[in-house]
């Protein structure tokens, strides 16, 4: 059995504590003061990654698709375990540009698979895991909560209507990580030392096509007031329910 080769996508989300705004007329994100992190779901994905090699060997690339401002955060999967980094120097303007990046790469990689999470927490797509297994015709598994690999087959469980679902699957193949997988790793001082030193290699697009643009950005409405009911009073909370908050 010869050592895993493994790449797994990181972008990089607003955390979601910051407070979100909007300029230019509601037209762009206000990234003033916006605290960056790696999306939580990629996270899982490159904790499993790590977790898999700690048993079986083999090397971990992280790839994201950004600018220079996204390199502290490719250090922190250094940090976290990731062996060495791809920046692909172009902006994620949207999914299927991102797939098309990402997949170009794959294929001068020779990696045994891809890992990204679900979707990322800003604009929750869930779309980059399926074009990069559609470009490179490889298999692709969405939101798998459970993944175990033994060098050979990966087996892998997530959740349908009615209950769970089994899969096997041999490599090359593409998977999309969702939460419960495992416990996502706080980087240790041994591994932020270390990562100054793991190699970044950042190169240049190639051409691809994005299909989306944003026109306009609009924040949710505000929450109402709180209404107390007594515990006693089951037919205000009813009628509550019914009634304005339309929810029977």
């Amino acid at each position: 059995m010869m050592d895993m080769n493994i790449l797994v996508c990181i972008a990089k989300v607003p955390d979601t504590t910051t407070k979100i705004t909007f300029t230019d007329n509601n037209t762009k994100f206000n990234t003033d003061r916006v605290q960056w992190v790696i999306n939580p779901l990629d996270e899982f994905a490159l904790t499993r990654a790590i977790e898999l090699k700690e048993v079986l060997g083999g090397k971990i690339t992280v790839i994201n698709v950004g600018q220079a401002d996204t390199e502290p955060l490719i250090r922190k999967a250094f940090a976290i375990g990731a062996d060495e980094g791809i920046r692909v120097n172009a902006d994620p303007s949207d999914c299927f540009y991102v797939g098309t990046q990402i997949a170009h790469f794959v294929k001068e990689g020779d990696y045994d698979f891809v890992f990204t999470g679900r979707e990322t927490t800003d604009y929750e797509g869930a779309q980059v895991g399926g074009v990069i297994a559609e470009h490179l015709g490889w298999p692709f598994i969405a939101g798998a909560p459970k993944f175990d690999y033994d060098g050979t087959t990966a087996t892998l469980e997530r959740e349908v209507e009615g209950g769970k679902e089994k899969l096997t699957v041999n490599p090359p193949f593409v998977v999309s990580i969702q939460e419960g997988v495992c416990e996502p790793r706080i980087p240790s001082m041994r591994g932020i030392m270390s990562a100054r030193t793991k190699p970044l290699n950042v190169v240049d697009p190639i051409e691809g096509d994005a299909f989306v643009s944003v026109q306009s950005y609009e924040l949710p409405p505000p929450k109402g007031e709180c209404k107390y009911v007594e515990s006693a009073n089951a037919e205000q909370l009813i009628d509550l329910l019914h009634n304005e908050a339309k929810a029977l």
